[in-house]
């Protein structure tokens, strides 16, 4: 099934409460929201959902495909399908299927974990040979850093993408995404993942909660304390956190 509609405006509402400012401009993605038709269907109009991936190298650079159909250069992204659970892994799928990455080749960014960096709204031409009036995109853009120092080699989903280029963050196409990429650029947003650290609060709903002991070996925070599960992992994005609790 397609992201939950709950999903999707809790995510609006996180993105709206760092940028106040684009309530406005996201007016038509909220009435999609309060309407009755599947926000993520191509057939609901005027406007749907899609999901677009930010792909940024240590060179920061952001990875651009030119699609064949409207012949533009823009950030992997596409419609959501059915299978998507969330937004995000519909940014994922969108990436591996057009440019040809694998999940283990992208990270999280500690700036923007799992929300959007960027919402966008564009207008869409009418596509006769597809049936589809005119209408707009609410597309909803996540931050990805490669895990590999390299850019790996594309392989590019021949039937919509013609080409592929890393462009610098001043150089990117969208200018919504652009001026969010420089501000983000101040505060470390340079393509080099992070450790991150994550735990579970698991409780039985009258007030215990399930904790672990922590190993004693080198690298171990806290050695011998009941903590919570979790822990730290700098791996690729599909990773468990490995339960460790090393710092």
């Amino acid at each position: 099934m397609p992201p939950s509609r709950s999903h999707v405006r809790a995510t609006v509402e996180a993105y709206l409460s760092r940028h106040a400012g684009e309530r406005k401009a996201l007016e038509g993605l909220l009435a999609v929201l309060d309407g009755t038709e599947e926000p993520s269907s191509r057939a609901t109009l005027p406007g749907h959902l899609t999901c677009s991936a930010v792909v940024i190298d240590r060179d920061r650079r952001v990875l651009h495909v030119l699609h064949r159909t409207t012949g533009l250069l823009l950030a992997p992204g596409g419609h959501v399908e059915s299978g998507d659970r969330t937004l995000l892994a519909a940014a994922v799928r969108e990436v591996c299927e057009e440019a040809g990455l694998r999940p283990g080749d992208l990270c999280l960014t500690s700036q923007f974990l799992d929300e959007p960096m960027d919402v966008d709204v564009h207008d869409v031409d009418a596509n006769p040979a597809k049936g589809e009036p005119a209408h707009q995109h609410f597309d909803f853009r996540f931050a990805f850093y490669l895990t590999v120092e390299r850019p790996p080699a594309l392989a590019l989903q021949d039937e919509e993408v013609a080409g592929a280029q890393w462009l610098p963050y001043a150089d990117v196409r969208s200018p919504t995404l652009r001026a969010k990429l420089l501000d983000a650029e101040a505060d470390g947003l340079d393509g080099r993942p992070e450790p991150v650290n994550a735990s579970a609060l698991i409780h039985d709903g009258v007030g215990r909660y399930l904790l672990h002991l922590r190993d004693d070996r080198v690298g171990i925070w806290e050695p011998w304390v009941l903590a919570l599960l979790g822990g730290y992992d700098n791996g690729p994005l599909m990773s468990q956190p490995r339960g460790e609790g090393m710092l």
